[in-house]
């Protein structure tokens, strides 16, 4: 029963990854050993799941359709064997997907008061600035930032926190301290993923302005705008969320803050259709609270 469960699991994430190896890898098995588990569950199936060539392995109809039976089979066993304990208690593995900026400064410092409470659970963190695709790396919850396109993904906000800028009392004794949202135009912006647009818009007591940037830097991750800002190259765009240390420290300075520069949207995403794991589920959970404390 035990080789029959293991094979099954292969089955998905081979049938996701579109290979055996990699497959076996997730699951400590050799590709020898992944194939011949494989085999021996189409055997037991009396179907082909997979048609095979020397470079890759996809799914056939059969395979298509018996992979989303036994997706759904899985989690629901999943679910019953964490209701049958009855204390609480997780086990298994745990694979959550965002960026690096929020798996350093949010997860990790967070994570000790959650794994203490379920010692035998096992996290995964497949940190990555790009949007992860949470079937192919078998995402169980992912955190993502800003509003969310249209998707068959299921959402749940976590936090919605203000957009700031943000520089070094250095630069800003050097080039003088915004006043006012048009100042920006004579200063150097580092574009980030808090704002990519070169054109900032700003709100207070009923009046929008607006003005357009330019920087020396643009930047795809959030750790780069803080050390594009720390180093003194110009004013980050940035989440609040993201820098309270610096803010704190006194490493950065919040200008214009009696402007409103709009928010960032904190959502966990869990993929449609899927029973949501309970450790997904619990540690989503933990996370609203400890973030919205």
């Amino acid at each position: 029963m035990n080789d029959r469960l293991t094979a099954l699991k292969l089955f998905v994430r081979a049938g996701r990854l579109g290979s055996f190896s990699s497959a076996g890898r997730e699951l400590g098995l050799s590709q020898p050993s992944a194939s011949r588990l494989i085999a021996a569950l189409e055997a037991d199936v009396g179907a082909t799941l997979f048609s095979r060539t020397t470079r890759a392995v996809a799914l056939t109809e059969a395979g298509a359709t018996y992979l989303t039976r036994v997706e759904a089979i899985l989690a629901a066993l999943d679910e019953a064997d964490h209701e049958a304990r009855g204390t609480g208690e997780l086990r298994g593995v745990l694979r959550v997907g965002t960026s690096s900026c929020f798996v350093l400064r949010e997860i990790i410092p967070r994570l000790p008061k959650f794994l203490s409470a379920h010692p035998a659970l096992r996290v995964e963190l497949l940190s990555n600035d790009r949007y992860q695709d949470l079937v192919t790396e078998s995402i169980d919850v992912a955190f993502r930032f800003g509003s969310l396109p249209d998707s068959s993904a299921i959402a749940r906000k976590v936090i919605d926190g203000p957009r700031i800028l943000a520089a070094t009392p250095f630069y800003l004794e050097e080039h003088g301290t915004p006043m006012m949202p048009s100042d920006l135009a004579h200063h150097a912006v580092i574009v980030g993923p808090a704002h990519r647009s070169p054109t900032l818009s700003f709100r207070k007591d009923g009046r929008v302005a607006s003005v357009r940037v330019e920087s020396q830097l643009s930047v795809t991750i959030n750790e780069g705008a803080i050390a594009g800002a720390k180093a003194g190259l110009g004013i980050a765009a940035l989440s609040l969320n993201s820098v309270r240390a610096e803010l704190e420290s006194g490493a950065l300075v919040r200008i214009l803050s009696d402007w409103d520069f709009g928010s960032m949207e904190v959502n966990a995403v869990f993929v449609s259709g899927k029973t949501i794991k309970p450790a997904a589920r619990a540690f989503t959970d933990f996370l609203v609270g400890e973030l919205r404390r």
